[in-house]
């Protein structure tokens, strides 16, 4: 079989994958934790750390956009800068996503961390939110469920909704001032500074989102969708795009039913299991491989109510905390920006719920 400019590209990305599923393992890097630690005990180490990844991803995208190395417009995969600017979408998603993950111990990136060290519960999690997700992203069920609300809802601007496209100051300097500024808040805590695994998770997993987008979106992203568009059957999602885990779980669902079909293995999916590969060299490396499963019939009801608004939600909101996060935060997009702001909410509720119901019973 000919190794293509498609296999060099899933292969890539793989590998990258591979890099930072290990990364997140080793230093614990959670954007549910994150939230956790900050609501519950006021440390925001963990939530640096993810503002870091965003801040240094964004600084990257900036950069390469202003040297023509990339561009990212509105038509990647997602649509981050769409300018059907649907706000309840991200609003409601977010919501949805951030609560689930609270109840399912982890986002869609930590659900593949957990299950490359052996917890088997993410498993569980990963089978349901990629049911759910296939459902929204491949069936009538989005249009049935959601589509007249978020098209009564959604407005059209005059420009993308990029915010340096928004204010007209361009998205060049908008980039470059908020990326600083929020490597600065980041470092701005002597905790923080004096922590390596969080400066290593920031500044590694924002790498890691740049190098997706240029790998999509540069010189050989402009061969992949050359390949994809004079192929007998074009591949799937070949698009510029960088890291996320909720339609990836889907579109895995989806090949998982023909695998045969190898044109629908895509990057989302290899991603997916790069993370899960590199989270499992790193616990078997450092000896934390450990099996765990639920020690409750009620923790196993959490887990599956956690993956189905997980799955939903993620989709809706077109993209998790690394996703809309990082990735789409990395765009300077507005609806990122919410999406990113409705997640820490309906995390950040849950657990103070949860906390209240456990003061209750006792």
């Amino acid at each position: 079989m000919e190794f293509t400019i498609h296999h060099q590209v899933l292969l890539t990305v793989f590998g990258l994958a591979v890099f930072l599923g290990g990364i997140a393992n080793k230093t614990g890097f959670c954007t549910m934790g994150a939230v956790s630690d900050w609501v519950n005990m006021g440390d925001t180490g963990r939530l640096r750390a993810w503002l870091l990844a965003a801040a240094v991803a964004m600084l990257g995208v900036t950069v390469l956009e202003a040297t023509g190395n990339i561009a990212i417009g509105t038509t990647t995969f997602p649509p981050y800068r769409t300018a059907n600017f649907a706000w309840l979408r991200y609003l409601l998603g977010g919501l949805m996503f951030g609560v689930g993950m609270t109840l399912a111990s982890g986002c869609g990136n930590k659900t593949m961390v957990r299950l490359g060290g052996g917890n088997l519960k993410s498993l569980l999690v990963l089978v349901v939110a990629g049911i759910c997700a296939y459902f929204m992203l491949w069936t009538d069920f989005y249009d049935a469920v959601f589509g007249k609300m978020i098209s009564a809802t959604t407005i059209k601007l005059a420009t993308s909704q990029a915010l340096g496209d928004l204010t007209g100051i361009g998205n060049t300097l908008v980039g470059a001032v908020v990326a600083l500024a929020i490597i600065g808040f980041a470092f701005a805590s002597a905790e923080f500074r004096s922590s390596k695994d969080n400066i290593l998770a920031g500044v590694a997993i924002g790498l890691i989102v740049i190098a997706g987008w240029y790998v999509t979106g540069g010189e050989m992203g402009a061969k992949w969708k050359e390949f994809a568009d004079f192929a007998d059957t074009k591949p799937l999602r070949v698009e510029t795009q960088s890291y996320t885990f909720m339609s990836p779980m889907g579109d895995t669902a989806r090949y998982l039913m023909n695998p045969a079909d190898t044109s629908l293995v895509n990057f989302g999916i290899v991603a997916l299991a790069g993370v899960i590969l590199g989270s499992l060299l790193w616990a078997l490396v450092s000896r934390n491989f450990r099996i765990e499963w639920f020690n409750s019939a009620g923790d196993f009801v959490n887990h599956a109510i956690g993956a189905v608004l997980m799955g939903i939600g993620g989709v809706l909101s077109m993209g998790c905390t690394i996703g809309q996060g990082i990735t789409g935060v990395s765009t300077l997009a507005l609806g990122s920006i919410l999406t990113f702001i409705a997640i820490v909410a309906g995390a950040g509720a849950t657990m103070k719920f949860q906390y209240w119901q456990m003061m209750k019973d006792t």
